[in-house]
């Protein structure tokens, strides 16, 4: 079920947000436990099974762990700490990277083993790494224990979040699980959250995604520079309006129920460096790489040799986490190696490049980085590579190519423009010291917004985010 959905719109989140506000407070985090599970199971039956077992599984360790922290007994609890994170990326693993090291084992081996071939749960990169901040939180002693199973549950299965983040640190809605306000005020600010996501995906990511596909059916290679760029920059903002658009609506859904989730994304694509850019591209997941992985292999308070070391790991296992495939591990090393040209070669230069090279720089190096993403193989991002910069031998441009550039036009402005902070502070300029007008304008404008992505949902066909794969 995806939250673009006229069923999720119309049908399930009614309902969701009708017995949840219904049940009396005590009841509440078994209700939202309750309506997850339904959610989750909609799409993926099966995996529900494997969730509950997550639940149990962490729920046991977290009380353990934070005994034996208690009772002083360090050494026994780190070891449950061990034993626990290796059960969840164990099941992690098994699920997502099995078929990835068996393909490539037979590749360089003469033994041939059966692909398992299993169907990725969704979600589960997600939900794996919340338990493992919440165990790991345990034992370090920022945060206690939860005593109730239907609480850690609610906060595991949370259906705001469950299939495609933000990821949620147990510490960051610790005292929200026990106690939250739920007020007219909230839902107001919740819904505007939402349809603000649900526009970004179903208007400009499904939009973009569009011209994506159909300048990516022509080939990916002999075609000329122009349209290899579009085809680019198409897919540049898909992503972008796709997974920020489902963050948003996972915020505004937060808010629905009583929660407040961190942002997950601030304008990336202003960023005037890679630093700055991952300072603001899919925050809470670089935020945890650099809490339980990065800080803990000693940051960059060590040897610049032990430092590019930490990083390249770092970003390795970043990389890793999009997917099982070597495409996105080259991702992931290769922005590990732009941080630390950026760190130790650039040593500071691109703070004092006027901001309008820096974005240049970095916008530049961001598109190249998402065919590396989006590709199937090394030989298709060298050749659609090649085609950006002129050596697919199709020129620099044809009749084709102005084509995209004539149609893509109206909604390359409007992604490029809404990609920045400049339309909110237009608006809030336009109606400083006029709070009821604002409101009143605003109303109608998310109004009239939802009518339009309601027409969009109906005439389109089935589009899921981008990131329920991984």
């Amino acid at each position: 079920m995806v939250f673009s959905s006229l069923f999720f719109v119309f049908g399930f989140l009614p309902v969701a947000l009708a017995l949840y506000y219904l049940v009396p407070m005590r009841a509440k985090n078994l209700m939202l436990l309750a309506v997850s599970l339904v959610f989750y199971a909609w799409g993926e039956p099966v995996y529900v099974v494997l969730m509950v077992l997550s639940i149990a599984i962490n729920y046991a360790a977290g009380r353990e762990i934070g005994a034996l922290v208690e009772s002083g007994q360090k050494a026994r609890a780190k070891t449950a700490l061990i034993s626990t994170i290796a059960v969840d990326l164990g099941v992690l693993g098994f699920y997502k990277y099995a078929g990835f090291f068996v393909r490539n084992f037979n590749a360089i081996s003469p033994i041939d083993i059966s692909d398992p071939d299993l169907a990725l749960p969704i979600g589960i990169s997600f939900y794996t790494f919340q338990v493992l901040s919440y165990v790991i939180d345990v034992y370090r002693g920022h945060v206690e224990a939860q005593r109730n199973v239907i609480t850690f549950g609610a906060y595991v299965t949370m259906f705001p979040q469950l299939i495609a983040g933000p990821i949620v640190r147990y510490a960051d809605i610790e005292r929200q699980l026990t106690s939250r306000t739920l007020s007219w005020a909230r839902m107001g600010d919740g819904t505007v959250w939402f349809l603000r996501g649900l526009a970004k995906k179903v208007l400009i990511a499904d939009t973009m995604g569009a011209f994506h596909e159909s300048i990516l059916s022509l080939g990916t290679s002999g075609g000329p520079a122009l349209t290899a760029w579009l085809g680019c920059f198409a897919y540049t903002m898909q992503i972008y309006f796709d997974f920020s658009g489902y963050s948003d609506m996972a915020i505004g859904l937060g808010k629905m129920l009583g929660f407040d989730f961190l942002r997950n994304f601030n304008y990336p694509y202003i960023a005037t460096s890679i630093t700055d850019f991952w300072r603001r591209w899919h925050m809470s997941l670089s935020g945890w790489f650099r809490d339980y992985v990065y800080i803990p292999l000693g940051g960059n308070r060590c040897s610049k040799g032990r430092h590019i070391f930490n990083l390249l790991v770092v970003w390795s296992l970043t990389g890793m986490w999009h997917g099982a495939a070597w495409n996105f591990i080259m991702w992931g090393a290769y922005f590990g190696i732009l941080l630390i040209v950026e760190k130790y070669a650039f040593d500071g230069a691109l703070t004092r490049l006027p901001k309008g090279l820096g974005h240049v720089y970095t916008m530049v190096v961001v598109m190249i980085s998402w065919v590396l993403f989006s590709s199937s193989s090394g030989a298709e991002t060298l050749s659609y590579l090649g085609m950006m910069f002129g050596l697919g031998g199709g020129g620099l441009c044809d009749a084709t190519s102005f084509y995209f550039l004539r149609t893509m036009f109206f909604w390359g402005v409007i992604a490029a423009v809404f990609c920045t902070p400049a339309p909110l502070r237009w608006f809030n300029s336009i109606f400083a010291g006029k709070p009821q007008a604002q409101a009143v304008f605003q109303c109608v404008c998310y109004a009239l917004l939802f009518a339009v992505c309601i027409a969009f949902m109906v005439s389109s066909t089935y589009s899921p985010f981008l990131y329920f794969r991984f």
